[in-house]
Parts: structure tokens; sequence; C-alpha cells
């Protein structure tokens, strides 16, 4: 359905007509429909998706829309949808909200609801803790098979989950059994016999990014959640982990392109943010850069010998900051996807030191030929190589080992990216160019 037609039936009054087809979209499908609606028309559309949806479809939708809900909704209305959401949606969509929207809201909550809503936000923003739902499926060791599942069918419905089921004995979790694994084995069986003791989990404390990298590597589908003493006290979905990746990846790109993090959408943000977000990083490298400016200008008296040296700084200066960047870029992805650690320095710094040299001599040796040919001067086209190579060769160096020293000083390897690296590269060019041609040319 498109919005034309949405907004067709809706004039025409033909309500049923849309509760009708709303019912057969997928709730982020509806979501997405109503974002591009006017706030006029928001909640008499709302009103029509199922009542078992529309809690979905809430959660979904973007914070001024919520928002605009919540003010033109009754308290029975407010009462059905956040009695529908699970605890960890609820608890996003309350952060997002204004402190004068949370404190009406919360007196439509129930106080066992309010008072595991208000323990998860104790969590630090970073936290496993802050991501998880309590709201899980508990199975015990003596249960027989027939037991469990009725129990599935009992809670299931009030469970964010139910093709991971979680075995507790004293409120400590000592196994976790599947449901497929329920299905195919015999009803007298005890789930103890079935259950897996051996399982990965993750610590309420623990870095969210961390837990969320999980999920990658192991493929699941839920993350059981334990705190200090061992006992289990939630679970972390898929879908929030996709959620905590994609933040994380978002950050990383704005770092790495010299610019504060902002997880607001791009066209939601005013131009006053984006330029704020954006002004820090580039006052700090530009006048970092005004350091490579200086060290030209120590080098007039070459500049007199040799005119056509200036010729060849931009060049030099771009083959050095890509260099640097590709390599940064390699190392930041494998950091980020815990393919690489600090454990691997020197493996990382060999292999790059290695690369430096192939690629630096295929450069080399194309300008060198390039400006024998084009100037007839060999000592120019020797020195231009030559700094070429040592160039690259520091370009790398320096590329591959700031992110993972900023990993070991637990900094955001992200910040080491093109741009900082760049004019880090560019100084170093500089000064190794003109060393050489004072060294070549026996310029004083």
């Amino acid at each position: 359905m498109t919005k034309e037609i949405l907004l067709s039936l809706l004039n025409e009054k033909k309500y049923k007509s849309i509760h009708d087809v709303l019912s057969k979209y997928n709730a982020v499908d509806i979501a997405n429909l109503l974002s591009e609606l006017e706030m006029k028309d928001l909640a008499p559309v709302f009103r029509m998706i199922e009542k078992d949806k529309a809690a979905e479809v809430f959660s979904y939708m973007e914070n001024d829309q919520r928002e605009h809900l919540l003010n033109s909704f009754t308290n029975q209305e407010i009462q059905h949808i956040l009695d529908s959401m699970y605890t960890d949606d609820m608890i996003d969509f309350l952060e997002d909200m204004p402190a004068n929207v949370v404190k009406p809201l919360l007196e439509n909550i129930d106080s066992e609801t309010r008072a595991e809503i208000n323990k998860i936000l104790k969590y630090g923003e970073d936290s496993v803790g802050s991501i998880m739902t309590t709201e899980f499926v508990e199975l015990y060791p003596d249960m027989t098979v027939s037991e469990a599942l009725a129990r599935i069918k009992k809670v299931g419905i009030e469970s964010e989950t139910i093709y991971t089921c979680y075995v507790i004995e004293r409120r400590k979790l000592v196994g976790v059994v599947s449901a497929k694994k329920l299905l195919i084995s015999d009803d007298d069986v005890l789930i103890k016999d079935i259950m897996h003791e051996e399982f990965v989990f993750s610590h309420t404390t623990d870095d969210r990014e961390d837990a969320a990298k999980m999920f990658r590597k192991y493929g699941f589908i839920a993350l059981p959640v334990l705190d200090s003493e061992g006992l289990i006290v939630g679970i972390v979905t898929f879908d929030d982990a996709i959620d905590v990746l994609t933040e994380e990846t978002t950050e990383d790109m704005q770092k790495m392109a010299a610019m504060v993090a902002n997880d607001e959408s791009y066209l939601k943000t005013s131009v006053f943010t984006h330029a704020k977000n954006r002004i820090v990083w580039l006052l700090v490298l530009m006048l970092s850069a005004s350091v490579t400016g200086m060290i030209i200008s120590k080098y007039e008296k070459a500049f007199a010998v040799v005119p056509l040296l200036v010729s060849f700084i931009p060049m030099l200066m771009d083959t050095g900051g890509n260099c640097g960047s590709q390599s940064a870029t390699l190392i930041i992805r494998g950091l980020a996807v815990d393919e690489l650690h600090f454990s691997d320095f020197w493996k990382i710094i060999w292999k790059e030191f290695r690369v430096s040299l192939l690629v630096s001599a295929v450069l080399a040796l194309a300008n060198t030929l390039r400006i024998y040919i084009i100037y007839k001067d060999l000592a120019l086209a020797v020195v231009v190589g030559f700094s070429i190579i040592c160039t690259v060769i520091v370009a790398k160096m320096v590329g591959c080992t700031l992110p993972v020293l900023a990993k070991k000083l637990k900094m955001d390897p992200a910040i080491m990216a093109a741009p900082l690296i760049t004019t880090i590269v560019d100084t170093c060019s500089i000064i190794i160019y003109f060393k050489i041609a004072t060294i070549m040319f026996d310029i004083q």
C-alpha cells in the first residue's frame, strides 16, 4: 500500500479496508508507511492497526511520531501499548522520550514492571544489562518434556523468544535447551537429560558490543545474561544485538570521518548540530596541518635551487595519506570483528612492512620513469622515487599501529582513521622528501 492509497481510503472513511490491508503487512513496513504521513493523519490510522500488532509497530516508529501519538491517546490506549511491549523495547522507548513524557507513562505501568525497568535503567548505557529483556522461558531440571511444553504454551506469549529455553535451579542457570530439542524428544524424558550444560553467557556489566559480537560468532538467537552472583537476570535477543552493531558501525564511520558521533538520522538532525559535530575535529586537523606549512617554509633554499621540487609535494602527500588510510581501514575492521588483537601487534607490523615494500617499489618505479622521461633529470627522479618508498613505508606503519595502540589504551580505534593519519603522514612525508632532496642536491 502506498501513502496515496492509504490517504484516499482514509478520506473516503473506508476504515475496515484500511484495517484489513494493514493486517497483512509486517510491523516494520507499517511503521515505514506511517512515517510518510502527516501528524494529523497518524492517530486515526494507527488506531486501525490490529491491537496485537500495534505495540510492535509503535516500537519501530520515530520518536517524534510516538510522542505525538501519546499526546493523542487515552490512558487506556497507552496502557494497552505499554503492556504489550517487551521490556527491552519499552526501555529503549522511555530512554528516547523527554522526562516530562516519561513520568506520566510510568504511572500507567504496573509496579512489578516499573521495578524491572528502574533496575535495568541503572545499568551503564554501554553495558549488556541496558539492552537485556527480563522476559524469557524458565524451565527446571526435573521437568518432563511434556511439562516443559505446557509451560511454554502458558508463558510463551509473554516471552520475547521461545526458541531457546533456560534451565534454572535456585535462580542459577544450569543449562539451555532448544524448542527443537523439546519437540523431537519423548514426552516423559527429563529436561536435565537433554539440556546442554555447557553454554555461552554474558554478564550485566560486560560491554554490549562484545555481547553483540557473540551473536555473529556463534549464530545465537538469544544470549543469557548473568549478574555478579551468577544468577540469570535476563537475555539479549538477536534484534537488540543487530541494533547495537548498527549503532557501533555508524559511530565508527562518523569517527573515521572526523566527526562527533551522532545517533540521530541525517535529515532530522539540525544544520547547527551537523556543523557542531564536525567543526571541532576540522579545527584540530586544520591547525595540525599548519605544522606541515611550517616545515615547508624551512626549506625555501631547496625551492630556490630546484623549483620543480614544489610540484611533487601534493602527489607525495596524497600517496602517503592514501597508503596510511588503506592500512588503517583494514586494521580497524579487523579489530571491530575481533579478527585482530593487541597480541598480533608485531605480526601486523611485519605484514604491513612487507606490503609497503611491494607497493612502494611499484609506485616509485612508475614515478621515477615518468619524471625522467618528462624532465630528463635523473637526480630529481631518484629523489622523488626514493621519497615515495620511504613515505609509503612510514604511512603503512603509522596506519597499522595507531588503531592497535588506541584499542590497547581503551580508545576507539576509529578515531585513528583517515583524517588524523593523513595529517600525521603529510608531516612525515614532507620531512622525508626535503631531507632526501637536501642530501641529493647538497643544499645547506
